[in-house]
């Protein structure tokens, strides 16, 4: 490919985040979806997870709303998302039978699985790394922003509903 990017399909952009409270406890997710010119917001929850859980479903949740064959963007403040992604960490993992580098078996498997699969659906997925949090006006942050409201609102949700209030 020759660096330019091809206008021959549509295109979709996505800003994704997850939340949750300590190292396990409630969690919620939130994906903000730009595409077909209209804006999308998705959000859930769950009752025991984590937060790289919740960063994961944010972006499954996401591709697998989105109509098939688009040009997708993934922005996320999860850097080890980003980078399993962009680095190709998952190949590895699946050709070890999907053990990490200690030969112990990859945290969240169902999850990466279910990202393969969903970014299968579509032309392209690109993924980028965002700042989050960040109090500085960025190009992306109110779609970061705006996914954190998600996440952290559903969050809440599955906190009331639970024991860890």
């Amino acid at each position: 490919m020759n660096g330019t990017v091809s206008s021959s399909g549509p295109e979709a952009h996505v800003y994704t985040d997850g939340a949750s409270t300590g190292s396990r406890g409630p969690g919620g997710y939130g994906a903000v979806i730009f595409w077909n010119g209209k804006t999308e917001e998705i959000s859930g929850g769950e009752q025991d997870t984590t937060n790289l859980r919740m960063e994961i479903t944010a972006a499954c949740v996401a591709l697998e709303t989105i109509d098939e064959d688009h040009a997708v963007t993934v922005y996320s403040d999860a850097s080890y998302l980003v980078n399993c992604m962009r680095r190709g960490w998952y190949k590895k993992w699946r050709e070890n039978g999907w053990l990490n580098h200690r030969k112990g078996p990859v945290a969240n498997r169902d999850l990466w699985e279910r990202l393969l699969q969903a970014t299968q659906r579509h032309r392209d997925v690109q993924w980028r790394k965002v700042k989050g949090h960040s109090r500085s006006v960025g190009a992306h942050k109110s779609g970061n922003d705006r996914a954190d409201e998600l996440a952290v609102s559903a969050k809440k949700v599955v906190a009331e509903t639970s024991d860890y209030q």
